[in-house]
């Protein structure tokens, strides 16, 4: 009886200084990741205020551009988390080695396993956190940063930002027969989920590829949507706006023009102001769940953008990331410091996640260069990091 309560009060006993180790290990893990993820966009937000300088005139002030580095922190701050978390690791089971605590935790039958799992757990925090940023936070202060950085925006537009299209267009004969009339190329530079849009350019072509007349729009609002065809229940819906303050350039024979000006016009689409709204986004500007909606639009038109694909993967599996390089971070403090000192195996660490960052920008061309899978192309260098950290955490057991 009295052995049984030894037993009881060993195992206990175990139970209580195991809890009181991993808070411990928790702690200091989670105030070094901590230091490390804010110390890095502490910098980056210097670096950014101190290049905004150069663009500071009577237009774009001192004011702006600070305003400009707050809308873009949490940019920011989401693309320095996994460098950060591999940092911190390093540094708050380093302070730990250098005490030779990691020593008499191992000593005292704590596997090397179970340390990494208290690790882990910190981590996870910057886990919910980058997820929340990616789907609530960078979606509205990558806009608001962007209306403030105007000339951004117009050097953006003018290359590949906005909504581009082409539309067939049909006319009617004098027996009421419709016939093709050439096509229009529609272009959108922005739009919002209120259903606004901005710029609005169109261009018409005839059947045989010749400019007709150019139109140019200040921007338009949605009125609404009406049925293809009235008679059917079923029908689909053509969506539409009003446009506003227009110029009509019209080529006629011979290379005459002429330049007509008007209020108001409709532009017509077969999509909702919703798919508008993600069609004229930037890739990395759309959350999560915004990425999802545009792929399923493109899935339902049979088309495919794989810079879309690409960012949401990497958005969504960005947590992955942080985890793994937590792995790689455990993997160089286990040994003994006598054969690498802590600043060293800091200074490996930061060119790892530097390595690291790179092969996934890598493998992103590449996907984007071949069609290769998305998903495939960002998994590979998470579970290859992961991999490498659980080998390397072997070898030193």
């Amino acid at each position: 009886m009295m052995r049984a309560s030894a037993n009881s009060s060993t195992r206990q006993s175990k139970v209580t200084s195991l809890s009181v180790l991993s808070r411990y290990v928790k702690i200091n893990a989670l105030l070094a990741i901590i230091s490390a993820v804010f110390g890095l966009w502490a910098l980056q937000l210097v670096f950014s205020y101190l290049s905004e300088l150069d663009s500071i005139d009577d237009s774009y002030t001192i004011g702006a551009a600070l305003k400009y580095i707050f809308y873009r922190s949490p940019y920011f701050l989401e693309q320095f988390m996994p460098t950060g978390a591999l940092l911190g690791a390093i540094i708050g089971l380093g302070l730990l080695a250098s005490k030779s605590e990691l020593v008499v935790m191992r000593a005292s039958g704590v596997s090397v396993y179970r340390i990494v799992g208290w690790v882990l757990q910190p981590a996870l925090i910057f886990v919910l956190l980058a997820l929340v940023i990616n789907q609530f936070v960078l979606p509205y202060s990558n806009q608001l940063a962007q209306d403030i950085n105007n000339d951004d925006i117009q050097e953006r537009i003018t290359s590949v930002e906005g909504y581009w299209t082409v539309q067939p267009r049909l006319k009617s004969d004098a027996a009421g027969e419709t016939q093709p009339d050439g096509s229009d190329i529609l272009y959108i530079d922005y739009a919002d989920v209120e259903g606004n849009i901005g710029k609005v350019q169109r261009w018409h072509l005839d059947n045989d590829g010749r400019l007709q007349t150019a139109v140019v729009a200040e921007g338009g609002q949605y009125t609404g949507r009406t049925p293809i065809n009235p008679t059917d229940a079923a029908s689909k819906y053509r969506y539409e706006w009003q446009l506003k303050n227009m110029t009509t350039l019209t080529i006629n024979t011979g290379f005459d023009s002429s330049q007509d000006t008007a209020i108001s016009d409709t532009l017509s689409l077969p999509f909702a102001p919703e798919s508008v709204y993600l069609l004229t986004r930037e890739a990395e500007d759309l959350s999560l769940t915004q990425l999802y909606a545009h792929r399923q639009f493109m899935r339902g038109q049979d088309q495919r953008s794989l810079l879309h694909e690409l960012t949401f993967w990497q958005k969504l599996l960005s947590p992955l990331s942080i985890l793994s390089l937590v792995i790689v971070a455990c993997s160089f403090v286990f040994g003994s410091l006598r054969t690498h000192s802590l600043g060293l195996r800091i200074v490996v660490a930061l060119m790892f996640g530097l390595l690291f960052s790179y092969i996934q920008d890598l493998v992103g061309f590449i996907s984007l260069a071949t069609g290769f899978s998305p998903f495939i192309m960002v998994l590979l260098p998470i579970v290859g990091s992961a991999l490498l950290g659980f080998y390397l955490i072997k070898r030193q057991m």
